[in-house]
This record gives C-alpha cells, sequence and structure tokens, in this order.
C-alpha cells in the first residue's frame, strides 16, 4: 500500500505539474518551460538525496557519456511533451503519452534484441490501434485549429517516441548507475541542453507564470522522487498499472481548470491502450513468477 500510495501521488504530481505547464504553453515556449521544470526540480532532489545520505553516492557515475545521452533523448522528449499541451487538450496529451511504454517493446526487441513473443506483440497491436483512434479524428478534421490539433497530435508522439527510447537508454544504465545518479544528471543534463533554446525567443515570465512554471519544477522534481521511491516498497507489477490513474486526472483537471469535454474517441482510445498496457505488464508479472518457482524447483534443496 505505501508503494501504490507512493505511485499515486507521482502520477497526480505528474498531472498537475503538466497542466501548470499547459496553463503558461501560450506565453512561455517549451525549451523555457523544460528550463523551469528541470532546474528548479533538481532542488527537492538533491533535498532528497541529503536527507537519505546518499548525496555523495547518489552524484556518482560510471559512465558519463550515457547520462549525456539520456539527458539529450529525454530532454527532447520533455520538450515535445510540453508543445503538445499548446495545442491538445490534456486528456488527449495524456493518451497520446501513452504511446511511450508500448513503443518501449518494440524498441526492446528491435535495439535490445529482447525476446518479444505473440502475447505481447498483439497487446502492443492493440494498444497502437487506440493512440490510432485518439489521433484520426486531429489528422482527418477540418475548420480554424485543423492544423494546430494535427501538429499537437504530432508533436505529442514525437515526445513518445522519444521517452520510448529515453527508457531503452535507462535499461542500458541501470546495471551501473544508481537510481538517484540516473534522476538527477538528467535533471542537470535538461537544464544546461534547454539553454541552447534561448536563441529562440526565450520570454520574462511575469509573476503568474514565474509562479507557474516554479510550481512545475517543484511538483516534477518531487513526483519523480515519490516515482523512485515506489519501486522500493513494492514490485514494478504491482505500481506500474497506476500509471494510467493520469488519465482520470487529466480528465478532471481538463474538465474543471481548461474546460475541455473529451471526445468519445480520445475516450475509447484511451481505453484500448490502457487495456493494452495493463495486460503487459500483468502476462510480465505472471511470467516473472514462473521464472522464479522454475528456478526454485532447479536449485538443489539440502
Amino acid at each position: 500500500m505505501t508503494g501504490i500510495s507512493l505511485k499515486l501521488g507521482a502520477v497526480i504530481g505528474f498531472v498537475v505539474m503538466q497542466a501548470m505547464i499547459k496553463a503558461v504553453a501560450s506565453e512561455v515556449p517549451p525549451g523555457e518551460a523544460v528550463f523551469f521544470r528541470s532546474f528548479v526540480g533538481i532542488v527537492p532532489i538533491l533535498i532528497w538525496l541529503a536527507w537519505r545520505h546518499e548525496l555523495g553516492q547518489g552524484l556518482r557515475v560510471a559512465k558519463p557519456i550515457n547520462h549525456v545521452m539520456r539527458g539529450v533523448i529525454g530532454t527532447t522528449a520533455m520538450g515535445l511533451s510540453f508543445a503538445s499541451l499548446a495545442f491538445l487538450p490534456l486528456p488527449e496529451a495524456t493518451a497520446l503519452g501513452y504511446a511511450a511504454p508500448l513503443l518501449t517493446v518494440v524498441f526492446a526487441a528491435l535495439l535490445l534484441k529482447e525476446t518479444v513473443r505473440l502475447f505481447r506483440i498483439s497487446a502492443v497491436g492493440l494498444g497502437l490501434l487506440g493512440v490510432l483512434i485518439v489521433l484520426w479524428p486531429k489528422l482527418g478534421s477540418e475548420g480554424p485549429n485543423a492544423g494546430t490539433e494535427a501538429l499537437g497530435a504530432g508533436l505529442a508522439l514525437a515526445g513518445a517516441t522519444c521517452a520510448a527510447l529515453a527508457q531503452i537508454q535507462i535499461r542500458r544504465m541501470v546495471g551501473t548507475e544508481r537510481a538517484s545518479a540516473i534522476v538527477f544528471w538528467f535533471s542537470a543534463t535538461a537544464s544546461v541542453l534547454s539553454l541552447l533554446t534561448l536563441p529562440f525567443g526565450w520570454v520574462m515570465p511575469g509573476p503568474r507564470e514565474a509562479a507557474l512554471l516554479i510550481g512545475a519544477g517543484l511538483l516534477g522534481g518531487t513526483a519523480q522522487i515519490l516515482l523512485t521511491s515506489a519501486y522500493r516498497f513494492a514490485d514494478a507489477s504491482i505500481v506500474a498499472p497506476f500509471d494510467y490513474a493520469s488519465m482520470i486526472f487529466a480528465l478532471a483537471i481538463g474538465y474543471s481548470v481548461f474546460n475541455e469535454i473529451p471526445t468519445a474517441a480520445t475516450l475509447w482510445g484511451a481505453a484500448l491502450v490502457i487495456v493494452a498496457g495493463i495486460a503487459i505488464i500483468l502476462r510480465e508479472h505472471w511470467l516473472g513468477l514462473e521464472r522464479r518457482r522454475a528456478r526454485k524447483a532447479a536449485t538443489p534443496q539440502g
């Protein structure tokens, strides 16, 4: 229950953070939003590491180039995701973001040579069909917002693709790097990389924008801590499905704050993606149990 509670806290934190970024998306460029999210987010991370007496160990890295690669991919994913919020309702941006874990399965097979059997392939296909259902009305829509919605959908999908690639990079790193180091150095790298967008039109935020950007950074950093801590108290197969609770919170915030009413296509498509994602998680859980039983049976007794 502790792990589940921490995971739900992280999910709520990330959705509220996205809502804060969306609230300033028409005034603040995505690169500037990435800077505030990353740079301010370092503060709670450093406090957390100091509180756990892991400040020295948590910042130590084995292969710096891997952190740079993860930072470039992850920063690109974050920038594209933030940019999409200016053009899409919050629930639709959230639903399209669900493509990331599905694409991670595909990239794991292609890049890490992981074995992907028929069940996972079928679940990924179902999930991508759900993404297509959400996406299709944007590509074929007409009217004054048709072009911007299609652009937003494209940005969201590109961000999900980069997020999946970032997960592949993290899988390559976990054997040599601490989770705390991965979290900290990503925020630090993203802060530096986002400064490269300065020539493309940063603005001086007013009091409202500054408060929302700083709040987004603090929430993002805190949510990252909650997410990392959740996996210390419960197996990934138990807490991972709660990622999809973000749709509930995105629907509530989108309706109450931005007056966004989700379309039937968004709800049906998101439902398919959620079913596919949970099916993959449960399948991996069952396979993990079978592998543990097999190892236990193969271990000599006495």
